[in-house]
C-alpha cells in the first residue's frame, strides 16, 4: 500500500496480470475449486442483475471462449433456473472451450439453456437478435485479452452498442484493457460492470471510466488470498468517503495563521478570470489567507468578485519576490500566458523554492525549460499538457495513463496529477492514487483553475510541512473537486455546469468532514 495514504483492501487496484496470479493462488494454494469459484462469480453477477433490473427478460447472454465466457454460461443457467427467458449466443465456438469454461457450458446446457452458435446466425439477422432482448450480458472477452477485438467479437460489440439496450458486463466490458483503461477498438458500453477477486485499474480511468457504468465489486470470499498471494496493487481508489479524515482539524481557538497563506500567480491580459477562479477556490477550501498576483487591469474585478482575497497588480516579475516571501504555497499558471510577463512570473516562483502547484501555462512554459526536479511541487497537467511535457502525442499519454503519470513524476519530481476521467496522482510511491468517478459537466474551461486553487489551499494547511503533504493535498483536492462538481450538477445538470457552481458547492462538501460545530456555546 502507498505509505503516504494507506487504504483498505477494497480500495486496492490491480493489474490484469496480478488478478490472474491472485486467482491462480486462490485455486492452487488455498485449494478452492476453480469451477466452484466460477459458480460463485456467476451467482454474484446474477444477484446484481436482478437487483438492478428486477423482472427484466428476455436476456441475451453473449459468451466467449475463456473463463469470462464460462461465467456467462453459468449466469444464463441461473436465469433459466429462476424462470427468466434467456437467449444464449456462443460468440466463440463451443468446441474451443476447455477446463472450467467447458464445464460451465455443459452445466448450462444440462440446466436447460439453449445455446446458439454465432456462426449459425447470418450477419443480416444479427441486429434482429438484439431487437428481441431487453438486457444484454457481456461475457465475451476477459482480462486475458488485449488490443483491439477481432471479428467476430468487434462486430458483436458494435451490435451491442447500436441496440441501445442496457448491458451488464462480466468482470469488464469486452474490448477494454483491464490494466490501462484504454480501448484500441470497439468496446462495450455497459450500464453496470460486476468485477471479481480484485478491482482492476482499467475500470476506473481512461475509457474505463466512460464505458463501465456502475462498477460492482465482488470479493468471492477471496480476500485472504489477495493478501497472501503477495501481489501488490498498482493503484489505490480514492473516493470522498475514504478521504474525509485527511482534512486538518480546526480547534476552537484556530486562527488564520494556522491554515497557510496561498499566493495565486495568474491572469495575464484577457485571462483574468482564471486567476480569480483559482483564488476564490483556495479561499473556499480553507486557506487562512489568499493573495492574487495578477495584471493590474484585473484588480478591480477580482476585488469585486471576492473581497476576501488580497489582490496585487503586477507589471514586472521583479515585484513578485516580496509576495512570495509571505506565502506558504504558490499556485502558478492559470491564465498566466506564455509571453514575457508569464515567463518572468514563473521564473520567480521556481527560483523562490516555495512549495508550489503548477498548472496550465506554467506547465506549457515548463515544457520548454531545463528544470531541476523538486520534491515540493505539484504538477496538474491535462493530457495535452502532459504530452508536451513528455514530448509525445496525446494518444501516447492516454494509452496508459498510469505509466504516463509515473514517467512525468520521475522527470519532474514531487507529485504529478494527470487530469481526466479517473484522475491519476503519482507521487513516487509504489502505487498511484486514482480519484474514483467522473463527471461530464467538468469538461469546460476554468475547471482546472478551480482544482489548482483547491489543491493549493489544502497543501497550505496544517500538514504543509510534512513529507506526505503534496501527495495528500493533490489526491484530496482531486476528490473534493469531483465531489463538489457532482453536488453542483445534481442541481444544475451537466450541460450548464460552470466552474463557479463548483466553487459554490465546496462549503457543503467540506462541511461533511466537520465532526460538529466547535463554536463555544453558553451553558444552559
Amino acid at each position: 500500500m502507498p505509505q503516504h495514504a494507506g487504504g483498505s483492501l477494497s480500495d486496492a487496484l490491480f493489474s490484469a496480470d496480478s488478478v490472474r496470479l491472485i486467482d491462480h493462488y486462490v485455486i492452487g494454494q488455498q485449494g478452492v475449486d476453480g469451477f466452484d469459484l466460477m459458480q460463485s462469480a456467476a451467482r454474484a453477477a446474477f444477484r446484481r442483475l436482478v437487483v438492478r433490473w428486477p423482472g427484466v427478460e428476455p436476456l441475451l447472454v453473449l459468451c466467449g471462449a475463456g473463463n469470462n465466457g464460462g461465467d456467462g454460461y453459468l449466469i444464463a443457467a441461473n436465469a433459466v433456473r429462476h424462470g427468466l427467458a434467456v437467449r444464449c449466443i456462443a460468440v466463440a465456438p463451443t468446441e474451443k472451450l476447455g477446463g472450467d469454461a467447458r464445464q460451465a457450458w455443459q452445466k448450462a446446457v444440462a440446466d436447460g439453456v439453449e445455446v446458439q452458435a454465432l456462426a449459425d446466425i447470418g450477419e443480416p439477422e444479427l441486429d434482429s437478435v438484439f431487437e428481441t432482448a431487453e438486457l444484454i450480458v457481456d461475457a465475451m472477452l476477459g482480462t486475458g485479452v488485449s488490443g483491439a477485438p477481432r471479428e467476430p467479437f468487434s462486430g458483436v460489440i458494435a451490435c451491442c452498442n447500436r441496440s441501445g439496450l442496457p448491458v451488464l458486463a462480466v468482470d469488464l466490458p469486452s474490448g477494454l484493457d483491464a490494466t490501462t483503461g484504454a480501448a484500441e477498438g470497439e468496446v462495450v458500453q455497459a450500464a453496470m460492470t460486476v468485477t471479481f477477486i480484485g478491482r482492476k485499474v482499467g475500470l476506473y480511468t481512461g475509457q474505463g471510466a466512460a464505458v463501465c457504468g456502475d462498477v460492482m465489486f465482488e470479493t468471492l470470499n477471496a480476500s485472504a488470498g489477495v493478501v497472501e498471494s503477495g501481489e501488490a496493487p498498482i493503484a489505490m481508489l480514492r473516493r470522498w468517503e475514504s478521504v474525509l479524515g485527511w482534512l486538518p482539524a480546526r480547534p476552537a481557538n484556530a486562527h488564520k495563521g494556522r491554515f497557510g497563506h496561498v499566493l495565486v500567480v495568474a491572469g495575464c491580459r484577457g485571462f483574468g478570470g482564471a486567476g480569480m477562479l483559482a483564488a476564490e477556490a483556495a479561499a473556499r477550501s480553507g486557506a487562512g489567507l489568499v493573495s492574487l498576483a495578477t495584471r493590474p487591469e484585473h484588480v478591480t474585478a477580482a476585488l469585486a468578485r471576492c473581497p476576501s482575497v488580497m489582490v496585487h497588480g503586477l507589471i514586472h516579475g521583479s515585484e513578485l519576490p516580496a509576495l512570495l516571501d509571505a506565502a506558504t504555497v504558490v499556485v502558478c499558471g492559470p491564465g498566466l500566458g506564455q509571453n514575457s510577463w508569464g515567463q518572468q512570473m514563473l521564473q520567480q516562483v521556481v527560483e523562490s523554492g516555495k512549495p508550489r502547484v503548477l498548472d496550465a501555462d506554467a506547465l506549457n512554459l515548463l515544457s520548454s525549460r531545463v528544470v531541476t526536479p523538486a520534491r515540493n511541487q505539484i504538477l496538474t497537467p491535462h493530457p495535452g499538457e502532459a504530452a508536451r511535457l513528455l514530448n509525445c502525442l496525446v494518444p501516447e499519454v492516454e494509452v496508459d495513463r498510469v505509466a504516463a503519470a509515473r514517467k512525468l513524476q520521475s522527470l519532474y519530481g514531487g507529485v504529478v496529477l494527470l487530469k481526466g476521467a479517473g484522475t491519476i496522482i503519482a507521487s513516487g510511491a509504489e502505487a498511484v492514487d486514482i480519484a474514483g468517478g467522473s463527471n461530464p459537466g467538468m469538461a469546460t474551461g476554468g475547471m482546472g483553475d478551480v482544482l489548482s486553487g483547491i489543491i493549493g489551499a489544502l497543501y497550505a494547511q496544517t500538514y504543509a510541512q510534512t513529507t506526505e503533504a503534496p501527495a495528500r493535498a493533490a489526491t484530496l483536492g482531486a476528490v473534493v473537486h469531483l465531489e463538489a462538481a457532482c453536488r453542483a450538477s445534481a442541481d444544475k445538470g451537466y450541460i450548464g455546469l460552470i466552474p463557479t457552481d463548483v466553487i459554490d458547492a465546496l462549503p457543503l462538501v467540506f462541511r461533511e468532514a466537520e465532526p460538529g460545530s466547535n463554536c463555544s456555546k453558553e451553558g444552559e
